[in-house]
C-alpha cells in the first residue's frame, strides 16, 4: 500500500480512484493531481514507481489542504458560525439541516432516529 498524506491508499485500484481515499481529494482534483504529475489516470497504484509517488506527495502538499488541516479548518468555520449566532450557526447547534431543506418529513440524517411522542390521554366525561 502506498501512503500519501497519512492515508494508506489501495494498491489494486486505478490512481484516479485511489487518491479519492484521501479526505479533501475528490475525483476532479485526483485527475488534476495525476495530470500535473504526468501519470496515466488508468495506471494502478501498484504500478507507480517511487519517483511517481513522491511527485504526487509533493503536489498534494503544495497545492491542496487535506486530512487534518482541512478537518480542523472546517471545525473552526462551524465554531465561528456558532459563536456569532447567525442562522446557520443556530441550525448547527440544534442539529438541523443548515442549507434550507424541509424538515417535516425528511432530514433524518441530521435529526437522528425518530423519537416517538405518546398521545395525550383523552379526558373521560
Amino acid at each position: 500500500m502506498a501512503r500519501i498524506s497519512g492515508v494508506d491508499i489501495p494498491d489494486n485500484k486505478r490512481g484516479e480512484i485511489a487518491l479519492t481515499y484521501i479526505f479533501g481529494v475528490g475525483k476532479s482534483s485526483a485527475q488534476t493531481i495525476l495530470d500535473q504529475a504526468e501519470i496515466s489516470r488508468d495506471k494502478k497504484v501498484s504500478e507507480w514507481t517511487d519517483e511517481e509517488s513522491n511527485k504526487i506527495r509533493s503536489i498534494i502538499a503544495e497545492n491542496f489542504k487535506v486530512e487534518g488541516v482541512l478537518k480542523s479548518e472546517l471545525q473552526l468555520s462551524i465554531k465561528r458560525l456558532l459563536d456569532i449566532g447567525c442562522y446557520r450557526g443556530l441550525r448547527h447547534r440544534r442539529g438541523l439541516p443548515v442549507r434550507g431543506q424541509h424538515t417535516k418529513n425528511n432530514s433524518r440524517t441530521r435529526k437522528g432516529k425518530r423519537k416517538t411522542i405518546a398521545n395525550k390521554k383523552k379526558a373521560i366525561k
